[in-house]
């Protein structure tokens, strides 16, 4: 791929009667019925590890999709030895043969591979057809082609080499290996945390959230049949507690790329400096945590597309996206035409099956999300908070929460300020000439500054929220909702408590995961010690 071309992968439509939407419902049908046996991958051997959980679909709970082996601390020791033992090999490959294998992967998920991938993402992890091709196809492709590019980026950066030298810069994989833990919510996200490090050189212990191990295991043997060798990423499903605690007390690791829970990831930074001194060199640690996502509206916003940007925002997969808009701030003037189009177009809101098209959203993860989410709602009530819509929770059959609509008196409100991570969006009405309050309100009230998005016409009010909201948000939107991150084009990723910025779809990501060698080579010695000025 020619680096300085970067083209993303076309989204199908799905569209009835398309070829795309037969072919999703064939690979469906093809799961009918069927359990599979997700094993370990260690060293490009299947292991059935300590035991096994069952895998059911979010939507459907007595659906059994899977039986998930466990790691031991066996298994997970056997993992960074096989990681370490080959390190030597895959980084002495050259660039280009690293990167064909991370191409051909891209090929196939585009081609024979997308409609499998997509239905173990729909089925695994609750999404309806189009965000699993947004995301277990398109966003997963760009990844793997667009790192290619941006790592050839990185390494065409070079010194100057004045007369009678030669500079260059080596670069090298970390020391090491790295331990890539990853999200149940994008299969994209999964894929490229084990897959950018080893682009660069590196070899990586993988462990998936187990609610999305079918998605992710179908990945790995795809990344197996695009030719990478065995050891380079280790597939390690099992207790996040247990892996985690024999990868940070290897002497070898050298990295940690992550996705999921501030909590967690703080958890994890605390064992890593705990163990400092052990560790052959500093491990870089990158995250993308938590996040409680602003829309905030100017009084010249225009409300249509607010009131559409806030349903998209919120309740696109059942607003388990770290983007989701959960927290808005609405001025009063607009007030009325926004309620109206938003409670109306969630009136027409199709929610159920995925396997279902008409349907607009589908159940939340599992049981855990299903009991905080229902515990916010049941707080917002309990607190005097209006609830305009939605509220209902039923957890007969799948894990269903309705889109759910809040508005509250305090801005500090628990749901303006928590991150609840389901189908629950807050808001407060504020008086139009307030609108300066409520800027700085807005970077205020969270914790997080993942991504935020600005609705206005005036000008001078986007300019003057874009300055004050600088440090609120790694992605700002300007009239846009605030999910929906392309790789190559808008780089992902939040400060503060949402992480450590690394962007995720660019070079600057890619950059922590190599440590490179100063080389300079001089033709001609100096053969005298004596410098002009000692005459």
């Amino acid at each position: 791929m020619n680096p300085t071309i970067l083209r993303n992968e076309p989204v199908l439509s799905y569209a009835a009667g398309s070829p795309e939407r037969d072919a999703i419902r064939a690979a469906l049908d093809a799961h009918a019925g069927e359990v599979m046996d997700i094993p370990l991958v260690i060293n490009g051997r299947r292991h059935a590890g300590g035991g096994s959980l069952p895998l059911h679909a979010p939507h459907a709970h007595r659906r059994q999709l899977a039986t998930v082996s466990q790691a031991e601390v066996g298994d997970i020791a056997q993992a960074i030895v096989a990681a370490t033992r080959a390190q030597r090999a895959w980084a002495a490959m050259d660039f280009e043969s690293r990167a064909a294998v991370f191409l051909r992967a891209a090929d196939l998920l585009a081609g024979p591979w997308r409609q499998r991938l997509n239905a173990a993402t729909m089925l695994g992890q609750g999404k309806t057809v189009v965000q699993a091709e947004i995301d277990s196809a398109c966003e997963l492709i760009d990844f793997l082609r667009l790192n290619v590019a941006f790592a050839r980026t990185l390494q065409a950066h070079q010194p100057h080499s004045p007369d009678g030298m030669r500079n260059a810069l080596d670069y090298r994989p970390l020391e090491g290996f790295v331990y890539a833990v990853t999200p149940f919510n994008f299969t994209a996200i999964a894929g490229n945390l084990p897959c950018a490090p080893a682009l660069l050189g590196n070899t990586v212990v993988w462990k998936p959230a187990f609610t999305a191990s079918l998605s992710n295991y179908l990945f790995m043997e795809l990344l197996e049949a695009a030719g990478l060798p065995p050891g380079v990423i280790n597939f390690v499903p099992g207790s996040a507690a247990a892996v985690s605690e024999t990868v940070l007390a290897s002497r070898d690791f050298a990295g940690l790329h992550f996705t999921g829970s501030t909590d967690v990831f703080d958890a994890l930074w605390q064992q890593v400096a705990r163990r400092l001194p052990q560790y052959r060199s500093y491990p870089r640690l990158v995250g993308e945590t938590g996040g409680k996502d602003f829309v905030l509206a100017h009084a010249s916003a225009d409300p249509e597309s607010v009131a559409v940007a806030l349903l998209r925002g919120a309740f696109e997969y059942q607003g388990q996206k770290c983007s989701a808009a959960s927290r808005a701030y609405l001025p009063a003037s607009l007030w009325p035409r926004i309620k109206e189009r938003l409670l109306d177009d969630l009136a027409t809101l199709k929610m159920g099956d995925i396997e279902d098209f008409g349907n607009f959203m589908g159940a939340v993860i599992d049981r855990k999300a299903f009991d905080r989410v229902s515990g916010y709602i049941a707080g917002a009530r309990a607190a005097g908070d209006r609830v305009l819509a939605g509220g209902q929770c039923d957890d007969r059959d799948g894990y269903f929460i309705a889109p759910t609509v809040i508005e509250v008196s305090d801005p500090k409100a628990v749901t303006m300020r928590e991150e609840i991570f389901g189908p629950v969006l807050s808001l407060i009405v504020y008086p139009d000439a307030a609108w300066e309050d409520m800027v700085a309100e807005v970077d205020d009230t969270s914790p997080y500054a993942l991504t935020g998005a600005v609705f206005a016409t005036d000008r001078q009010a986007i300019d003057y929220a874009s300055a004050h909201l600088r440090a609120s948000a790694g992605n700002f939107y300007i009239n846009d909702k605030p999910t929906g991150a392309v790789v190559g084009q808008q780089p992902f990723g939040g400060a503060r408590r949402s992480g450590t910025n690394d962007k995720a779809g660019s070079v600057l990501n890619l950059q922590r995961w190599t440590s490179p060698r100063t080389i300079k080579e001089t033709w001609v010695p100096a053969t005298n010690y004596r410098y002009p000025h000692m005459a």
